[in-house]
């Protein structure tokens, strides 16, 4: 067992003779761990780095539009031509897109010449209509002019231009196929126009392929794996007012409210949490089921504007939206079912909350206090999120080497060119992939580190309370939480960043072996067997196992880091024979009460949910061109915004209950079994006398 504390516990004599109160909070400090606060301010200069280079190379229109011919992102105004509102992307050849989808073929549908359009054309009813190349060389035409004339100029065509043309090589093409706007690329829809194939067969048009082919080549490249990964991305860029309300400005309003309620209801809050939590729930899930389509007919709809009622488009996000409605009803069914089992127990748990409640009341600056960290991290959040839209759609645009025998009119040459005619598409270096998981373990890691400084800062602040017998003073009430932040910036940052690394390093280590367990899954009846299954099962359960641990560890490390001063294993060590020492005491105490905090952010992060699902179902996220694929990815963002601003918050109920606890322990240790600065108020708080004696006395 390890021995006590010695000269940093309890009073201490100044040099002027004069018995100072608290020395186990100012005595005998010095700055810890600085090779990791080293490493940090190392990944934050890499950090700067990184996102300098997501800037410098990416350009976030490329996670909503596609390419044209010419290598241009569709939407953008700074491309020659300009395209600011060309934002769709139309595939003007047919028969490249049917030879595209053909099983054994090697020509690939982003080698198909593409244009970008103002709006998805459709045939005509009574002649043919053309969509022609951007107006350059002989074509004296401006681009508005081009676009009035619904980007055809068929009829000032030379006779060479016409012949080509008619042989689907421009620069005019013809419109045999309808098509819909589907995530901003003209799907063609495989039925073509009888009155315009006619038009085009009298003209001496070569063939052209109908088949369904044409209709799946197009669909099966917009739903595809990476074009869905870069329209989620781009979702957050289109939803950001729904991020800023429903991630930061909602939450913040809602964790103070909920300290507020604690401080003058505590004893109805645990009741209040836990039956709005189940409502919350359920009404999320109710939202999934409506945007599912199990329930009404408000499902999401990958076709962009008005379109044909009988047409029906289905995109991979709907496919993972029915699939996390699944989650969430499985998820509802086991917290209503906790909920009701810990129903007996919510009276434990008031008297807990008793605690943080009196502490509050005293130490009136931990309610405002943290708005500091949250200011903080909603800066941090902004730039990161920028970049990691400019790293998500950095790379290089390069011309593809099809190998395909495939002509096209050169305006400006004036000749059918058969050399470079294959398409554009953007080319990923592997240093990206590495750039963007650096970047996801930056967020981590730093949302770990803010929200520890917080911890830490609360904590030195309740300990403060508690080493001056919990006396109001003229330094409870504000100074003490500037006095523990200020022995926090100048001794503890070092403890503070080794501390949140570990738990992003055990977080990312179980990131990357989900991540390895899914390349190495190759065959089926591995992953049916039982014996698969439950050593997955199993070393899930491990590694989540570890992480809590370590979560808690760290928690009650920040504790002692901010009563001791000491460096971050130190205080482990001691905070971990306390905890060895005390456990029936503090799992009996903490338990319950860590259980309603936990549904309480659970309550403002579903809340966040709701109304993300209430924001993003109006008419300018539902259609138009801030629509968004699907309200799932920004609804999640939402829900960890929420759930990080309550845990900000919520910590100043959850440091205060450990750190009096932690307090309250080592004052009896070394005080042979008696608390010597448990505040009177404090004792009354905890419970009577007989209560008292028993915690103080432990288990035998």
């Amino acid at each position: 067992m390890r021995g006590p504390l010695g000269a940093v516990i309890g009073s201490y004599t100044s040099s002027d003779g004069v018995t100072q109160m608290g020395g186990i909070i100012k005595h005998n400090r010095k700055c810890r761990d600085i090779i990791a606060l080293f490493i940090f301010i190392a990944f934050w200069i890499a950090m700067i780095v990184n996102s300098s280079f997501g800037f410098n190379q990416g350009n976030p229109l490329r996670l909503t539009y596609g390419l044209d011919y010419k290598g241009n992102v569709c939407g953008d105004k700074h491309a020659h031509p300009g395209l600011g509102e060309l934002e769709l992307r139309y595939w003007q050849n047919p028969n490249q897109v049917y030879q595209s989808g053909l099983k054994d073929s090697q020509f690939k549908l982003v080698d198909a010449r593409s244009i970008c359009l103002l709006e998805c054309p459709i045939p005509s009813d009574d002649s043919l209509y053309w969509v022609c190349d951007y107006p350059e060389g002989d074509i004296r035409l401006s681009m508005e002019d081009w676009i009035n004339t619904n980007y055809d100029y068929f009829e000032f065509l030379t006779p060479e231009m016409r012949n080509s043309s008619l042989q689907l090589q421009g620069p005019c093409y013809p419109v045999i196929f309808p098509s819909v706007n589907v995530y901003w690329s003209c799907q063609f829809i495989a039925r073509a126009s009888n009155t315009s194939l006619k038009h085009w067969e009298q003209m001496g048009g070569v063939t052209i392929n109908e088949d369904i082919v044409i209709d799946k080549s197009i669909h099966k490249s917009i739903n595809s794996r990476s074009a869905v990964l870069k329209r989620y991305m781009a979702d957050i860029g289109k939803a950001w007012p729904v991020l800023i309300v429903c991630g930061g400005i909602l939450p913040l309003f809602l964790s103070v409210i909920w300290l507020m309620m604690i401080r003058h209801f505590v004893a109805a809050m645990p009741w209040i949490t836990v039956v709005l939590f189940n409502v919350l729930i359920i009404s999320v899930t109710m939202f999934f089921y409506v945007k599912a389509g199990w329930i009404g007919n408000d499902a999401i709809s990958p076709i962009i504007g008005e379109h044909d009622p009988y047409i029906n488009v289905f995109g991979r996000e709907l496919t993972h939206l029915r699939a996390v409605t699944v989650l969430m009803t499985v998820i509802m069914a086991v917290s209503i079912l906790t909920s009701i089992a810990i129903v007996r127990r919510i009276l434990m748990a008031t008297s807990v909350l008793k605690v943080a409640a009196k502490v509050i009341g005293e130490v009136q600056a931990l309610i405002i206090f943290p708005l500091v960290p949250f200011a903080i991290l909603a800066v941090f959040y902004m730039f990161w999120t920028s970049a990691a839209l400019h790293l998500f759609s950095s790379g290089q645009i390069i011309q593809n080497d099809c190998n395909s025998n495939c002509c096209t009119y050169d305006l400006v040459a004036k000749r059918v060119n058969c050399d470079r005619c294959c398409g554009y598409s953007i080319h990923y270096t592997p240093h990206i992939g590495v750039s963007i998981l650096f970047h996801l373990f930056g967020c981590y890691w730093a949302t770990q580190f803010f929200v520890a400084c917080s911890s830490t800062v609360v904590a030195g602040s309740v300990a403060s309370y508690y080493w001056a017998h919990g006396e109001t003073s003229h330094e409870i009430p504000f100074l003490s939480v500037f006095s523990s932040m200020k022995r926090l910036m100048r001794y503890s940052l070092g403890s503070v960043a080794l501390g949140s690394l570990i738990v992003s390093f055990v977080e990312s280590i179980r990131f990357l072996l989900e991540s390895l367990r899914r390349k190495l899954k190759v065959s089926s009846h591995v992953h049916d067997s039982w014996i698969g299954k439950a050593a997955y099962k199993s070393s899930q359960c491990f590694l989540r196992c570890i992480e809590w641990t370590i979560k808690s560890i760290n928690r009650n490390a920040y504790i002692m880091i901010a009563i001791t001063g000491k460096s971050f294993f130190s205080a482990s060590s001691i905070a971990t024979d306390l905890i060895m020492n005390n456990i029936l005491k503090i799992g009996r105490l903490n338990v319950i009460g860590d259980v309603i905090l936990f549904l309480g952010k659970l309550c403002v992060s579903l809340s966040s949910s709701v109304f993300a699902f209430l924001m993003l179902d109006t008419h300018k996220y539902s259609s138009g061109h801030n629509k968004t694929s699907s309200p799932l990815f920004p609804v999640v963002v939402c829900w960890a915004l929420g759930y990080t601003v309550a845990t900000l918050f919520f910590a100043v109920v959850e440091m205060s209950i450990d750190t009096i606890v932690l307090s309250f322990c080592q004052d009896s240790e070394e005080h042979q079994g008696t608390a010597q600065y448990a505040p009177p108020l404090l004792i009354e708080t905890l419970g009577n006398q007989s209560e008292m004696h028993r915690l103080t006395q432990g288990s035998q």
